[in-house]
């Protein structure tokens, strides 16, 4: 059996990025692995849905444990992956989709550097602080917070493979899908199983 491909989406907060990925895994055969996390809920999340929120001294245990594949503190809040749902699907042969920020996905690229990473761009800053104030769940300084770290991370964004504008989101979601796509088609050892398999037919 073929191992699946584990992609990677980050972005900043407001970017789109979870609405994108939630569309991905209804139009294309990829698995959304769900984060832990110690902060609240905003409105209308679901536990085990949109992330698993767990308390913070929960969380500290399965730290001890190395049960994640990378955590970090974001905004004084952990968020982290389990490490064991991810592999199990990958080694089923799944396509896993990661949802992260930039910090996770740095040290999910030193684990796992086969593994494919894009970044989610807003079209502009005017736009992002617009998204994140429709919100309704962030006060103004920490939206100022939010897009002063925007800055800081997109000098970032060469360590990732591809970088898509959510500017009109089905257009970045077929962009996408069209990463996807092409990275199966990539040339790999998976190929030359299958001209093995074609020396043993003739």
């Amino acid at each position: 059996m073929y191992e699946g491909q584990l992609f990677v989406v980050s972005g900043p907060s407001g970017a789109g990025k979870g609405t994108i990925c939630r569309m991905l895994i209804d139009q294309v055969k990829v698995s959304l692995s769900v984060s832990m996390t110690t902060r609240t809920p905003r409105a209308g999340e679901i536990n085990g849905e949109n992330y698993y929120f767990i308390t913070r001294k929960k969380f500290e245990s399965i730290v001890e444990s190395e049960g994640f594949l990378e955590y970090a503190e974001v905004y004084g809040n952990y968020y982290g992956t389990p490490k064991q749902t991810v592999l199990d699907l990958l080694k089923e042969g799944e396509d896993v989709i990661l949802e992260i920020d930039i910090q996770g996905a740095l040290k999910i690229k030193e684990q796992y550097p086969e593994g494919i990473f894009i970044y989610i761009l807003p079209p502009s800053m005017g736009e992002l602080r617009k998204r994140l104030t429709r919100r309704g769940s962030e006060t103004e300084d920490v939206i100022n917070q939010r897009i002063k770290e925007t800055l800081t991370e997109v000098s970032y964004i060469d360590k990732y493979d591809y970088c898509v504008v959510n500017g009109e989101l089905n257009e970045a979601v077929t962009r996408i899908k069209a990463i996807i796509t092409a990275e199966h088609s990539r040339v790999s050892h998976d190929v030359y199983e299958l001209i093995d398999k074609y020396r043993e037919e003739m």
